[in-house]
């Protein structure tokens, strides 16, 4: 018998890989994400929170462990101490470097067990499709918050 197999269920298998790529460089999937979003500019936490579709402590939680290994500093506003801006510090740079080679040379390390070059490079390139798509469906998303917003009285 075959073990179960379904887009899903190949969706969790990628993610735990992830996961335990990620762990060789001590940093959870949060940390992970937090990191990704930081290195696209230094962010307020409230709307990295919707970002990340997570709730603003959370986004605290997260951001005090990385904060704790230097990877990320506050910066309060000089007009206004309860807001804090987020930025990626140069160790928090060379960590997310470190986190993304960690993971392509897991999941390459897995696409060669396909034994075929080709088709293990179209499993990699599938991958980054996945992210073209992912990344376009958040645009269209967002595109269609705002419009929402502008309608709404």
């Amino acid at each position: 018998m075959e073990p179960y197999q379904s887009i899903g269920w190949t969706a969790a298998r990628l993610a735990r890989q992830l996961e335990v790529a990620l762990a060789t460089v001590e940093l959870s999937s949060a940390q992970y994400r937090m990191l990704v979003q930081l290195a696209q500019g230094s962010e307020a936490s409230t709307p990295l929170a919707r970002k990340l579709a997570v709730s603003a402590p959370s986004v605290t939680t997260v951001v005090d462990g990385l904060v704790q290994r230097g990877a990320v500093e506050r910066t309060y506003s000089a007009e206004d101490r309860r807001r804090v801006s987020l930025a990626l510090t140069e160790i928090g740079q060379g960590l997310l470097v470190s986190a993304e080679d960690a993971v392509r040379g897991r999941l390459e390390s897995i696409a060669n067990e396909l034994e075929d070059e080709g088709l293990a490079g179209n499993a990699i390139r599938a991958l980054a499709l996945w992210g073209e798509a992912l990344d376009r469906a958040r645009i269209r998303r967002h595109s269609l918050q705002r419009e929402a917003e502008v309608v709404a009285p």
